[in-house]
């Protein structure tokens, strides 16, 4: 049987109503796990610690947004884990069934009637010295941006060593293709299908006169630097939405294709491009 995990955002699914529409259908059909601090809400559930999850279960089934997916997409990617996304939230790129469509997605996981598209992640690190003092992994995207109330920022992107681009902006958005349709298209950034491999350097709100979107090999390494000849040239390192640490004037960023990929279940007749034009027109 399989090894299912089902992880709800409870602020979209109240109650757990969903939660449990998945359990009555799968639960004489595959082992099901989730965190401990249900435990007692269904004796058809393994309960167990949510750092455990993910060295248990094979498939995963997300109930929520897209940001309930970001929040695990690397652990389950650092343990092969193909993910399922039930969509309870606004838009749902990557959590693209929906909850009336629901009860044939888990039907068909069971009969392995599905396709997997593999997303790629980015490494992000910052270096103290010889010291790594920052390291993580993005599914979505790497942010630099000001700090709240600071003016603008001055941003130096390399790629391999070459000079792409200096920015006098808000901050500097490196987007994968998976992100692209995130915090990047709300900067000007373009569409791109998520199963490339790629970079999306878009500066938000830049205060330049001709400034565009640039699209980078994933092969090579990125370099993020602030220009160490401004006074107070600092700004906020983000990844997935989520605050990392500082970048200060002088200090770089690097960023790589991650060892890692995210196995994403697609199950379905819409297209990539078929979501784009329903949810963003």
């Amino acid at each position: 049987m399989k090894k299912i995990g089902i992880i709800s955002n409870t602020t979209k699914d109240v109650g757990l109503e969903n939660t449990k529409r998945i359990i009555d259908i799968l639960a004489d059909k595959a082992s099901l796990y989730m965190d401990i601090q249900y435990k007692g809400y269904d004796d058809r559930v393994n309960y167990i610690k949510y750092e455990s999850l993910f060295e248990t279960v094979k498939y995963m089934i997300v109930i929520g947004g897209d940001g309930t997916i970001l929040q695990i997409a690397a652990d389950c990617a650092r343990k092969d884990i193909a993910v399922l996304g039930i969509n309870m939230g606004k838009v749902g790129f990557m959590t693209e069934i929906e909850t009336e469509n629901m009860d044939e997605a888990l039907l068909r996981l069971i009969d392995d009637d599905f396709d997997i598209e593999q997303r790629m992640l980015l490494r992000v690190e910052k270096r103290c010295g010889k010291s790594i003092v920052l390291h993580n992994h993005a599914l979505n995207d790497v942010v630099v941006s000001k700090s709240a109330g600071a003016k603008l920022i001055s941003i130096e992107l390399y790629t391999n060593g070459e000079l792409v681009n200096r920015y006098n902006a808000d901050g500097l958005i490196i987007a994968t293709p998976t992100g692209s349709t995130g915090y990047s298209i709300s900067a000007g950034g373009p569409v791109i299908d998520p199963a490339m491999q790629l970079y999306v350097a878009t500066p938000i709100c830049p205060h330049m006169l001709s400034v565009r979107s640039a699209v980078l090999s994933a092969d090579k390494e990125l370099i993020i630097r602030l220009d160490d000849k401004y006074l107070n040239n600092n700004a906020v390192i983000s990844t997935d939405g989520d605050v990392q640490g500082d970048l200060t004037a002088g200090e770089e960023l690097r960023i790589t294709k991650s060892k890692y990929e995210l196995k994403m279940i697609k199950i379905g007749s819409y297209s990539f491009y078929d979501t784009v034009l329903r949810k963003l027109s």
